[in-house]
C-alpha cells in the first residue's frame, strides 16, 4: 500500500499573504486540520495547522474586546504563521513509511511532492481510517487473537486450521508482544462458528487464544 493509494490529491491551499481569519474559516469550513501554503509559483512554502493557528493569537488578547481581537488578527497573514520547515514525502513512499516519519517528528499530516510540485497531502486520520480498514472494523465475523510462538510455519499452521473447519480469513494481522519469544495473531473469520474456531484453534499445540469475540 502506498500514499498515492491513500492521500488526499489536489488539496485545497493558500497563499503566504493570505489573512489568518481566512485561512481559519477556510479549514472549518471544509472541516481540514492542515492548510498548504504555496506561492505565486505554485511552490511548498509553507503548512498552517490547527497548532500553528492556536498560537498566532497572543496570549494577552483575552484582555481585550472582540473588535481589537478580530483587527489584531485580521493584520496577520499565513506567512507570519505557518511552519516553513515542512516535513513532505514522496507518492511511492510505502504508508508505514509515511506512519513512522509522522510519529518519530511528532506531526499530523505529510505533503505528497511529485518533484517540486504538491500532488497531494496525507493525515493521521488517514491512517486511522486505514488501520480500521486493515483490521475489518466493518466486517462481520469471529475476531480472535493467537498468541503462537516466533518461529517458521506459525501463521500457515493458523490459517490451515481455520480453513480445515470452512473458515473464510477476512483480515490477517500479525505483530510482537512483550515477550520476544511469542507474536500475535489477530484474525476475523467467517462462514464458522464461534464454538467451532475455538475448539479448533484451542487443540493446536503451543498456542492460546487470548481473545475471541463475535463482531
Amino acid at each position: 500500500m502506498l500514499v498515492k493509494d491513500q492521500m488526499t490529491p489536489n488539496p485545497v491551499c493558500g497563499h503566504p499573504k493570505m489573512p489568518v481569519t481566512e485561512a481559519q474559516a477556510l479549514m472549518q469550513e471544509s472541516n481540514f486540520r492542515h492548510l498548504p501554503i504555496l506561492d505565486a509559483d505554485n511552490k511548498l512554502v509553507g503548512l498552517i495547522t490547527q497548532r500553528s493557528l492556536m498560537h498566532a493569537i497572543p496570549d494577552d488578547l483575552d484582555q481585550f474586546g472582540p473588535f481589537v481581537v478580530n483587527y489584531v488578527l485580521a493584520k496577520l497573514q499565513a506567512h507570519n504563521i505557518m511552519v516553513r520547515d515542512v516535513i513532505t514525502i514522496g507518492p511511492d513512499t510505502t504508508i508505514e513509511e509515511a506512519a513512522r516519519i509522522m510519529a518519530d517528528n511528532k506531526i499530523g499530516c505529510l505533503p505528497v511532492m511529485q518533484e517540486d510540485e504538491l500532488v497531494g497531502i496525507i493525515s493521521d486520520n488517514d491512517l486511522f481510517r486505514i488501520m480500521m480498514e486493515l483490521l475489518g472494523a466493518r466486517r462481520a465475523g469471529v475476531r480472535m487473537t493467537v498468541l503462537q510462538p516466533d518461529r517458521a510455519g506459525e501463521v500457515a499452521r493458523l490459517t490451515r486450521t481455520i480453513d480445515a473447519q470452512g473458515g473464510y480469513v477476512s483480515v490477517f494481522v500479525t505483530y510482537p508482544t512483550s515477550d520476544p519469544g511469542t507474536w500475535a495473531s489477530v484474525v476475523k473469520v467467517a462462514n464458522v462458528s464461534e464454538d467451532a474456531l475455538v475448539e479448533a484453534v484451542s487443540s493446536m499445540p503451543d498456542a492460546h487464544i487470548q481473545d475471541v469475540r463475535e463482531v
